[in-house]
């Protein structure tokens, strides 16, 4: 038992490890290709790099480094799309608001997964993690919010935002442990819908907001290189997104994203010299105390749930509930034997 739970521990670590590196990697490639080259078309390179990580997982499939486990189609086109969805919707929201509002935005999102989880899951979060996540929210708010303009198109677009973000992170936990598919198979299965919307929907977005057409931008030999370099971090994003989901929390990962928040500030101020100023450091101070207190109560709550699950009255439940659990399950795989099923990040 311990072993397990050692081996589950290191690979919560390197999952969050990947998800940073890579994240952080980049949005610093993002920042060179769109601010020094002027590729300004974010949601069309979404798409690209969704359909490179399906064409590399295709590959990965072909050489038996991971089963592809069928799910329902449903759930998986109905997953993909609301994923690809949110893509878009965030996207706008960066259109329409100010870069403060935006921010705002995506402080939001924290708030309201455990909104929904409380409500919808019945997941309980206690005061202390609660608490932590308050001071993150408050130090990333600090650091990365600046002017605050509101509209009313904005305003409803970022809603729309946050919520089919929440909702699809929340899928793609659930699936994972519900169903349990891992986050590659998830990944694999969802993938080329994901890219698909996006195929379709994200020329035209980058055109209402650029007033640039992708097809008719010069594409000079350092532009594709540097594209094809996002291209395959996204492969590793994609992938450490979900995860991290799965083997989290769709509010952990959140909190692990505005740690690349701080960290994208600090090596934009080190590497590419961006204003730094007092407020910046401050605000940074203040998130990482709130990521370390989230980490430590996370870490202390699971070690308790641990002992009282290896209790004795725990275990005498778990043997009672065992037959009707096993019936279910039986019913699930003969649901997927006959219906074909699914598998889930940039």
């Amino acid at each position: 038992m311990g072993e397990l739970t050692t081996g589950f521990q290191l690979g919560v670590i390197g999952a969050l490890f990947l998800s940073v590196a890579s994240s952080v990697s980049i949005v610093i490639c993002n920042k060179a290709l769109m601010s020094n080259l002027g590729f300004p078309f974010a949601t069309t390179l979404t798409s690209w790099h969704l359909m490179v990580t399906y064409c590399t997982l295709h590959v990965a499939q072909r050489l038996n480094f991971f089963e592809n486990k069928r799910i329902d189609m449903k759930t998986v086109i109905l997953f993909g799309i609301l994923n690809g969805v949110s893509i878009g919707f965030l996207n706008l929201s960066l259109g329409f608001n100010s870069i403060g509002f935006y921010q705002m935005t995506k402080l939001a999102i924290i708030p309201f997964t455990v909104l929904l989880e409380t409500v919808f899951l019945k997941k309980q979060f206690s005061q202390k993690i609660k608490l932590s996540l308050f001071l993150l929210l408050l130090g990333v708010g600090i650091a990365s919010v600046t002017d605050l303009q509101l509209n009313f198109v904005g305003t409803i677009l970022s809603l729309l935002a946050i919520a089919t973000t929440c909702v699809g992170q929340i899928l793609t936990n659930t699936i994972q442990k519900r169903l349990n598919v891992s986050s590659t198979q998830l990944l694999y299965q969802s993938a080329p819908f994901q890219a698909a919307i996006l195929f379709v929907t994200g020329p035209l977005v980058d055109q209402y907001l650029t007033k640039q057409n992708v097809f008719a931008f010069k594409y000079s030999p350092l532009v594709l290189g540097f594209i094809i370099l996002s291209c395959v971090i996204a492969v590793s994003v994609n992938f450490s997104t979900f995860l991290v989901i799965g083997k989290t929390s769709p509010v952990t990962y959140q909190v692990l994203g505005h740690l690349k928040t701080c960290l994208v500030l600090g090596f934009g101020y080190t590497l590419l010299h961006d204003p730094f100023t007092e407020k910046n450091i401050i605000g940074i101070l203040i998130a990482i105390v709130g990521m370390g207190l989230y980490s430590y109560f996370c870490t202390h709550e699971n070690k308790k749930k641990q002992i009282v699950d290896l209790s004795p009255s725990s275990q005498i439940k778990d043997k009672d509930s065992n037959t009707p659990l096993l019936g279910h399950q039986e019913k699930e795989n003969h649901f997927e034997a006959k219906k074909a099923t699914k598998d889930s990040l940039v």
